[in-house]
């Protein structure tokens, strides 16, 4: 009797053992499956509808708004330009199992002049009115250059103090205002000087690997150590430098470090988009949408195992 209980406890203890791996097994998979989307900057002609039919085929969770078909103001594009017309396009979002990621507006922090910049903190201010009833976390804005000739100092403080302005009209809402590592501000001291001073429930940042490593060629795990406190949604592509000329190439094939970035983001515990910005409006030259796209998500797919 003893040896047939003992036998029989083996058993179950072993069956336990294999349905727990089993269970710990599928939670790893699960908890390791990164959210994926891509810019609509990368699909300039296609419609709305195209955009998240292909979206929902090749197994991506969000969108990064851009622009559609060409128009750049997200205000004026037709799916978004009434309450009526964003109910239904969100409506639309969530039958596919999409999100919004992020909208990217044009609005930049750094310009002096004062009709200019009232111009563009409005545009950044209609984004976030967009954003709220998108129920999309973030809007993201440019730095943008610093002054050949001109007061550094005094541009980073322009650049804090938009996003400080912009992050108090988002203020009580769920909507963030990510400056992007873009333009000038791509050194890893200067995006640290302009984000510990707007420090603010609603900023943050977008990493975007290409754009620093190109020009700084700043490692990308430095620039994770540094930037991670306040990297809330990433931009990532690949390319060959030539000089200061960057060509786009799919994924890995590229000279830039990206997957040093996106292990770093992965082993530090990001849950945040990895977002595909294939620069197909800025150059035509480079492939066509949708074999970069659902090329992008299968090689994510492929890194994360």
């Amino acid at each position: 009797m003893m040896n047939t209980y003992s036998r029989r406890q083996f058993l179950q203890t072993s069956s336990l053992l294999a349905a727990g791996a089993a269970i710990a097994s599928s939670f790893k998979l699960k908890k390791e499956k990164p959210l994926l989307s891509f810019s609509t900057l990368g699909c300039p002609d296609w419609s709305f509808n195209q955009i998240i039919d292909f979206a929902a085929q090749h197994g991506y969770d969000g969108i990064e708004l851009r622009g559609i078909r060409r128009e750049m103001d997200l205000t004026k594009v037709k799916e978004l330009s009434t309450d009526e017309n964003r109910r239904q396009t969100l409506q639309q979002m969530k039958d596919k199992g999409l999100r919004f990621a992020d909208l990217g507006s044009s609005a930049m922090m750094h310009i002096a002049d004062p009709a200019e910049r009232g111009k563009n903190l409005d545009e950044g201010r209609r984004f976030i009115d967009l954003a709220q009833q998108l129920e999309c976390p973030f809007v993201r804005v440019f730095p943008n250059t610093f002054p050949k000739d001109g007061d550094k100092a005094a541009a980073t403080d322009l650049m804090v103090k938009g996003l400080l302005e912009l992050a108090d009209h988002a203020k009580g809402s769920k909507v963030s205002v990510l400056v992007e590592s873009h333009g000038d501000l791509v050194k890893i001291a200067g995006l640290e000087t302009v984000l510990k001073a707007a420090k603010h429930p609603n900023t943050g940042m977008i990493w975007d690997v290409c754009n620093m490593w190109a020009i700084t060629k700043e490692p990308p795990a430095e620039a994770y150590k540094a930037l991670h406190p306040y990297i809330r949604h990433t931009h990532i592509k690949d390319g060959k430098i030539a000089g200061n000329d960057v060509h786009y190439v799919l994924l890995g094939q590229g000279e830039v470090p990206i997957f040093e970035a996106i292990d770093a983001l992965r082993n530090g515990g990001y849950k945040g988009f990895y977002s595909f910005e294939w620069e197909k409006l800025w150059h035509p030259e480079i492939g066509e949408p949708d074999v970069a796209i659902a090329d992008y998500a299968r090689v994510m797919r492929a890194h994360f195992g």
